[in-house]
């Protein structure tokens, strides 16, 4: 999940299934968390400040599940009010990335409260996702029912445990693919935690729109922003 400041005026596009069907993006919104990918149509460079944040984040900043916000783009002046175009104008008084970033981290934290916390046994399934016994483990040891424990990690994080962990599965295997740009990609595989290269690439393409050697002959600067072609 992030949150985003857009500075810039030119319009950012959320395209459908094809260029014609376009969604017009807000200059400030929330991105939830996702388990697949989306295009974006931009019309020239842009400048923004943003921040991922970490579950349990959306109940404290935004007073919203994170649930109620995965899959999709919310503008941040539905979940804020006044104080989202308040805030991208002080962001827009500042020159400097640092000066900028600086206000931005500190008008978030103002949203805190004083006090918070997880499910325990959340935070230990989060805190150790690879190497943490499976959901139904945790279940167990967390006293409550299945259907609670996970719907108080939707609640936290915004997917299903199981969808959360093919996510940072695919996470881990894009920084190895981008540390390690001449090891196979059956090595990259199974270091990543795929049982094989077929399940690997199966997940990558329902994750990244394209298949992982695709991803790597494109080579995009950012490991999370694959340009396409028009």
């Amino acid at each position: 999940m992030h949150v985003v400041v857009r500075l810039t005026d030119q319009p950012l596009y959320l395209l459908g299934r094809s260029a014609e069907q376009r969604v017009t993006l807000p200059p400030c919104l929330v991105g939830g968390a996702r388990s697949t990918f989306h295009a974006r149509l931009t019309t020239s460079a842009s400048c923004s400040v943003g921040a991922l944040l970490r579950p349990g984040a959306a109940s404290l900043l935004f007073g919203v599940p994170a649930g109620e916000l995965a899959e999709s783009h919310t503008s941040l002046e539905h979940l804020w009010g006044a104080a989202a175009p308040r805030l991208r104008d002080e962001l827009s008084g500042i020159g400097s990335a640092e000066g900028r970033l600086a206000l931005f981290e500190r008008r978030l934290g103002e949203r805190l409260p004083l006090s918070t916390g997880l499910n325990p046994e959340v935070a230990a399934l989060l805190q150790h996702m690879r190497n943490a016994p499976t959901v139904r483990d945790a279940v167990r040891s967390s006293g409550l029912s299945h259907r609670r424990f996970i719907a108080d990690f939707r609640h936290a994080v915004g997917l299903a445990p199981k969808t959360y962990a093919q996510v940072r599965r695919f996470q881990s295997a894009l920084r190895l693919m981008r540390s390690e740009p001449a090891a196979q990609l059956v090595d990259v595989a199974l270091g990543a935690g795929y049982s094989d290269q077929s399940h690997f690439g199966r997940e990558f393409l329902v994750l990244a729109g394209v298949t992982p050697a695709v991803y790597r002959q494109r080579a995009p600067a950012e490991a999370n922003h694959l340009p396409v072609a028009p």
